[in-house]
């Protein structure tokens, strides 16, 4: 079963509607019913009753995203939300590394008692904690001067707010959020390569993929960086798919004639 990205979006959103000032364009977009008035959808391409939502000049119509539009916004806003969950995340992590470089003695402290405690359930279980490679890493950080962990704390809110900037601008489709995402994610991949070089984990292989194909398809999709044609292509495709654009098109292309004499949706 096919997907129809318009229908399903103008059932969650309503139809969008616009009476054009261009007589031949308002009678294509305009149909009589015994129930009244009804506007062609700008976005379905269905007859609904009612007044239009606005009018004017076909030139100042609203864009009203429409087929592959809708579903490359859909990637955006999923994208976006990976993003503010990971830069939520990020800035926990960030206070979290504040909290250690305030308190690093006590914590320090409280680590190497609940350490002593444990010591004979670990040999009861023929379990070396003093070799332990967890045990390991958690009292290298002991080590680390406050003036590390506080620099450390910055770095990660900056990420994490980058993160989140990208998030919002993503699901509002912004174009400078696609360019900062290309350009933030991929300037991180080389370090998560290095990772995978140091341990392997279906984690970190899964969150490459996720970022290499997020890069690819918004480069390719949205035409970024003079791709296919550059942001002119990419205009002129969305506008393309724009109804009235088609509609106009046509009125230039032969005599006008009415769309419909009856709504196809009431």
């Amino acid at each position: 079963m096919k997907w129809d990205w318009n229908r399903r979006t103008c059932s969650r959103r309503g139809h969008t509607t616009y009476a054009p000032t261009e007589p031949h364009l308002r009678d294509r977009l305009h149909a009589d019913t015994a129930l009244g008035d009804a506007w062609r959808c700008l976005r379905c391409g269905d007859f609904a009753l009612g007044e239009p939502h606005g009018s004017g000049k076909a030139e100042d119509a609203p864009f009203v995203p429409r087929g592959k539009a809708l579903r490359d916004l859909f990637i955006l806003r999923v994208l976006a939300v990976e993003r503010m969950v990971r830069g939520v995340f990020i800035v926990l992590i960030a206070i979290a590394v504040w909290k250690f470089s305030n308190s690093q003695t006590s914590v320090q402290q409280f680590f190497n008692d609940d350490l002593n405690l444990l010591q004979p359930i670990a040999q009861h279980f023929h379990y070396d904690l003093n070799n332990s490679p967890i045990v390991g890493t958690i009292q290298k950080t002991f080590d680390y001067k406050r003036s590390t962990l506080l620099i450390t704390a910055a770095a990660l809110l900056v990420y994490a707010l980058i993160e989140i900037v990208e998030a919002f601008g993503l699901w509002a489709a912004k174009r400078w959020a696609e360019y900062l995402t290309v350009v933030a994610t991929a300037a991180f991949l080389p370090l998560e390569v290095y990772e995978l070089t140091e341990k392997v984990s279906g984690f970190k292989i899964g969150t490459l993929s996720l970022n290499v194909l997020a890069v690819l398809y918004i480069l390719v999709a949205k035409r970024l960086f003079g791709i296919r044609g550059g942001g002119r292509a990419f205009e002129a495709e969305r506008h393309e798919a724009s109804l009235l654009e088609v509609e106009t098109s046509a009125g230039d292309h032969g005599a006008p004639s009415r769309a419909a004499s009856t709504p196809t949706t009431l």
